[in-house]
């Protein structure tokens, strides 16, 4: 009542309450529907169920710092497991030659029986021109090829690890495989056929029977082993199949190997290159290409174990 003020008459006292109440309640109404959406995106968002999509057109959002990209479909990365489980499998690499060999010519080179004849017990292998000696590469890659194998849960056995003063010779290496029950075996190694010979190949083991050498309950496994091998090496690598040997096939059949004639599991070997021609020398010396050369290698076993 102060500042000459006066009371309002009783009839304008009910008219001005309605005018606010209409003015007040859609108001009231929207701001409810406002909050209700918001508190709805949030919980949505939190549960992870009814979250909004985008739209066709919007890129998605980059990962966080240091998260995992999502796969791709080319393929699982080098260096990554392809998802395909390995456990309770047996893999036996035999890393070709031996850094050692060199030092004793005597051993390596006193004969031994093959099955079907008598052969050295090993050799020192050969070597790009500027010395990188194939005993070293075939480790190198044996070493990646096993880390790889045995993230998918492969029991991985060595024919040798740099780790004997020489060999082991070749009926040696077979038995070692065949003693572990291996599942597969592949033997690393690199050509030294001549220069402007390029690419890689598969050897398999032909059908021989003699002395202690049955190769006839592996031979069709052992083509599927190098066929898997062929096909995961030649994309992992990006080589391909060597043209002087084979007739460009990627695969030769050899029956005067003593790891194969006297292997009585599956078993290939694999020629990785030609250290003797400058290109493949240049890729066979590279360790980024070697990491690419031991997915393959891994990849192909496992495929050929999944089949």
């Amino acid at each position: 009542m102060s500042n000459g003020s006066f009371p309002p008459e009783p009839g304008r006292r009910g008219g001005t309450l309605a005018i606010v109440l209409a003015a007040l309640i859609p108001a009231c109404f929207a701001g409810w529907l406002l909050w209700g959406s918001l508190d709805g995106s949030k919980d949505d968002g939190a549960d992870g169920a009814g979250a909004p999509t985008t739209s066709s057109t919007s890129s998605p959002s980059p990962p966080p710092s240091g998260a995992p990209s999502a796969p791709t479909s080319s393929g699982s990365a080098p260096g990554k497991p392809s998802g395909k489980s390995l456990a309770g499998k047996v893999v036996v690499i035999d890393p070709g030659h031996n850094p050692n060999n060199r030092d004793h010519p005597s051993r390596i080179a006193r004969l031994v029986d093959i099955g079907t004849d008598e052969k050295e017990c090993d050799t020192t292998g050969t070597a790009t021109n500027s010395g990188y000696a194939e005993a070293s590469f075939t480790l190198d890659v044996a070493r990646r090829a096993r880390t790889l194998l045995e993230a998918r849960g492969a029991t991985v056995r060595f024919t040798q690890d740099g780790d004997r003063p020489y060999g082991p010779c070749v009926d040696e290496r077979a038995e070692i495989g065949n003693k572990a029950h291996a599942d597969a075996v592949v033997s690393v190694h690199a050509d030294g056929a001549a220069a402007g010979e390029r690419g890689f190949h598969v050897i398999l083991p032909k059908s021989v029977r003699g002395g202690g050498a049955d190769t006839s309950a592996i031979t069709a496994p052992s083509r599927r082993l190098g066929e898997q091998l062929r096909s995961r090496f030649a994309k992992a690598t990006g080589s391909e199949p060597a043209q002087y040997i084979g007739d460009g096939s990627g695969l030769d059949v050899r029956g005067d190997l003593g790891g194969l004639n006297l292997s009585t599991v599956p078993k290939v070997f694999i020629e990785c290159g030609n250290m003797r021609d400058s290109q493949d020398a240049a890729e066979l010396t590279d360790s980024a290409w070697r990491e690419r050369a031991a997915d393959g290698v891994a990849q192909g076993i496992t495929d050929f174990l999944n089949e």
